[in-house]
């Protein structure tokens, strides 16, 4: 039986991106300290992993699930009459976007970026709001919002986002919307569902940004 490849992410090392060999990763951690790899059976999921952060993955199993279709049927089917969000970075930090789309039409309704020195749950946590800010002002309370990063769906439920990224001058812009959306949800209430897309039985998010 032929040995399973692997793709391995460097997010800090000598050289950062996506090997697919184990002896290159080596070399660019090997000396190298605070080192930050991981290995990933899938292509495309350590592509998606090098645009977010090492801490997203971090003692997380990354082998590849495929699903039966009994399993998938636990998870059920995403309301299509709802709004979805998501972000996309190149590099970590990088530059930074993000958008939000009708789930059943995929039409995009915003788009904000890039934005530089960005990381991906910043993007994910303004997308969220962005959307229920948007969906507020629309009169649509019911309408629910999907997203498939937990960290941001956690940080907009604490109203708060609670990022390490350290802001200069390149990212000031950054630190405004922040503050921005910070501000927003402290002063409004609303009752869009936040849900969580279960990119594992239903693929990607509508909102992806097709980057893989």
């Amino acid at each position: 039986m032929s040995k399973q490849k692997k793709y391995y992410v460097v997010w800090k090392g000598k050289k950062t991106g996506v090997f697919t060999s184990w002896d290159v990763c080596k070399k660019q951690i090997t000396g190298f300290e605070g080192a930050q790899y991981k290995s990933f059976a899938d292509k495309a999921e350590a592509e998606k992993a090098f645009t977010k952060s090492y801490n997203d993955y971090k003692g997380k199993n990354t082998k590849k699930t495929i699903l039966s279709a009994t399993e998938k049927a636990q998870y059920g089917s995403p309301i299509l009459k709802s709004l979805a969000v998501d972000a996309a970075c190149s590099g970590n930090p990088g530059k930074l976007e993000y958008r939000g789309v009708l789930t059943d039409s995929k039409k995009q309704v915003f788009i904000q970026g890039p934005f530089e020195k960005g990381t991906n749950n910043i993007g994910e946590f303004l997308a969220l709001v962005h959307g229920l800010a948007l969906l507020k002002s629309k009169n649509l309370p019911d309408f629910p919002i999907y997203s498939d990063s937990k960290i941001a769906m956690s940080w907009v439920k604490k109203k708060q986002c609670r990022t390490n990224l350290e802001f200069s001058s390149k990212n000031k812009v950054l630190l405004d919307l922040i503050k921005r959306a910070e501000k927003w949800l402290q002063e409004n209430t609303y009752k869009n569902p936040i849900l969580k897309w279960e990119t594992k039985a239903w693929g990607e998010i509508p909102a992806d940004f097709g980057r893989k």
